[in-house]
């Protein structure tokens, strides 16, 4: 839908499927160098990862990358409670043994 007080004539096209392909293609590797270089929170990691990050940016669109860089960091918050849920999992499954 396009609003009248718009000057845009059509509709931004959705992501397509090669779009995506590649956007988390471009993640996976930016992520992978950043794990590599033991960095979190990506945007810190100064010149380490430039190439990999320079791809991200070009193939993901900004919002992707603001999620996808969100749940990178709430991942990992949430490894040191998942280790600890699991651990407390097998306890009990050897007490109920």
């Amino acid at each position: 839908m396009v609003w009248p007080f718009s000057s845009e004539k059509e509709p931004p096209n959705a992501a397509s499927r090669q779009d995506r392909a590649k956007c988390w293609e471009a993640r996976d590797a930016y992520f992978a160098c950043l794990d590599a270089s033991q960095v979190v929170v990506a945007g810190t990691e100064g010149s380490k990862c430039a190439v990999e990050n320079r791809a991200y940016q070009q193939n993901c669109a900004k919002s992707w990358i603001d999620y996808f860089n969100k749940r990178r960091v709430l991942a990992e918050k949430q490894k040191p409670l998942l280790a600890q849920a699991a651990m407390q999992a097998e306890e009990a499954k050897r007490r109920a043994t």
